[in-house]
């Protein structure tokens, strides 16, 4: 205690001014950081990786950590920010944000409010990826209106791609074991690099200059730069080109996302097949191409295709013709000895063989018949003699003078019998009346009383007055009364 008590409730300074202390609530102190961390930091860029993208259905906002490898931060893009690229966003994408750093008071963490977002590494070709595709789009590049049909048994083709890549020996492998005839011009080019777009657009330019020179009859080619798996004759140009090479990452393969070979493309009087990379590859070529295969080896057997498929019909031709021919023959020996049969069952003598038979058929049946009808009219006729016999007029008569005596009795009888019954009724209605009489009921000592002058009979005493002349009948006689 700091000082002594002056009484027994003075308990002096309990707790001195240098001992107190200020307690803060969780509210109060994440306030308090949440300024610090506005006035402070405020608005920053932060460049990382994205993780945990989460995009919220129901609100539009976008969820996601920006990480490095020592530490990660909170973000939140909310839907009304006007920030470009959000549709190129997603989980391992490297981005350079701008926002305000704060805290989101509800779980105590500081999270940056993005209110910019750059797309760096892949993200940014993405970015170049998708703007070219828009772009091209727009001016009818991809139409399927403008896309050519590959030839169907080609005789030489165009091959854009590197002399020393995986690529080139897939497309000849598989070539050499489907289509071993089949010319190839190689136009060598660099498929990776800052020359390759360059490269690639100039040996597709090179094969279609090399391709019209060369169907040109008698007139030697200028072209150089394109060599020959194989002589070729004079007046033969490409029937198509492939342009291809093997699989890698989204930069490896960026060359065939350069507008300059989209260009080189579509400016082909030649049709052209895309093979870039592997099935999961997209690339601008592959939109403009007329054709996309999936990868290298792919593109060379939709090129073999008609080819291959012929082959496989020549070398079954035998077979199928001898197994058709035989099938004909044993279809034209069912046909004669059908045709044998009905000559057999056409002959004179078998048609009069078998008129004769149903003739004897008819007389038979005839036969029959007519000894049915004289069976049944014999029947009848027997039918109809024992009905006639049953219904002779002596026994009718008798039966109905039976009938017309039996019915008298009965009508006598009955009328006796209700005569009686009536007469008993009668009896029994006059005995009831004979008891109900005002002679039996005066016959048990009562009486009736009548006014004498109305003759009204008197049933209350009330309705007599003084003086009234009553008349009063008994069993015996009658008294004359006067009220009084």
């Amino acid at each position: 205690m700091s000082r002594k008590a002056k009484s027994q409730w003075d308990f002096g300074e309990l707790f001195p001014p240098e001992q107190t202390r200020r307690v803060l609530s969780v509210s109060e102190l994440t306030g308090q950081v949440k300024r610090m961390l506005e006035q402070q930091v405020g608005t920053v860029w932060v460049s990382g990786e994205i993780s945990n993208f989460r995009l919220q259905g129901s609100s539009g906002h976008i969820y996601f950590t920006l990480k490095d490898a020592g530490a990660q931060l909170a973000c939140v893009l909310f839907r009304q920010a006007p920030v470009a690229h959000r549709g190129l966003m997603g989980d391992g994408q490297k981005v350079l944000l701008q926002g305000e750093v704060t805290v989101y008071a509800a779980r105590g963490q500081y999270q940056l409010l993005v209110r910019a977002v750059e797309l760096q590494g892949v993200g940014a070709l993405q970015l170049k990826f998708e703007q070219l595709k828009q772009k091209l789009a727009a001016q009818g590049w991809f139409d399927a209106e403008r896309k050519r049909a590959v030839p169907r048994y080609p005789r030489r083709l165009g091959l854009v791609t590197s002399p020393s890549g995986a690529a080139m020996q897939d497309v000849l492998r598989v070539i050499q074991r489907r289509d071993p005839g089949l010319a190839i011009i190689l136009a060598p080019c660099r498929v990776q690099g800052v020359e390759a777009p360059r490269e690639i657009a100039a040996a597709i330019g090179l094969l279609n200059e090399w391709s019209a020179a060369m169907a040109k009859p008698g007139k030697a080619s200028k072209v150089s730069g394109a060599r020959s798996s194989r002589a070729v004759a004079r007046g033969a140009g490409l029937d198509l080109i492939l342009v291809t090479r093997g699989g890698g990452s989204l930069e490896d393969l960026w060359a065939f996302n350069e507008e300059v070979v989209a260009r080189a493309i579509y400016d082909s009087s030649l049709p052209v097949i895309s093979a870039v990379g592997h099935e999961i590859d997209f690339t601008i070529a592959d939109f403009v191409a007329d054709v996309r295969a999936a990868t290298p080896s792919a593109a060379a057997e939709i090129i073999t295709e008609g080819v291959f498929a012929s082959r496989e019909l020549v070398f079954g031709a035998i077979g199928t013709m001898t197994f058709h021919l035989r099938r004909h023959c044993a279809v034209a020996r069912e046909d004669w000895k059908a045709v044998t049969r009905r000559f057999a069952r056409a002959h004179p003598e078998r048609w009069l063989g078998g008129q004769a038979q149903r003739l004897d058929d008819l007389r038979a049946a005839l036969a029959r018949r007519a000894q049915q009808g004289t069976r049944e009219q014999l029947a009848a006729w027997r039918s109809m003699a024992g009905r006639l016999r049953r219904m002779r007029p002596d026994r009718v008569l008798a039966q109905h003078r039976e009938r017309l005596r039996s019915l008298g009795q009965r009508l006598v009888e009955q009328g006796r019998a209700r005569w009686r019954t009536q007469r008993d009724r009668l009896h029994a209605t006059a005995a009831r009346v004979h008891l109900l009489g005002p002679e039996q009921v005066l016959a048990r000592g009562y009486s009736i009383t009548w006014d004498a002058q109305t003759g009204d009979v008197v049933r209350d005493a009330q309705q007599v007055k003084p003086g009234q002349s009553l008349r009063t009948r008994l069993h015996s006689g009658e008294i004359r009364s006067t009220a009084v």
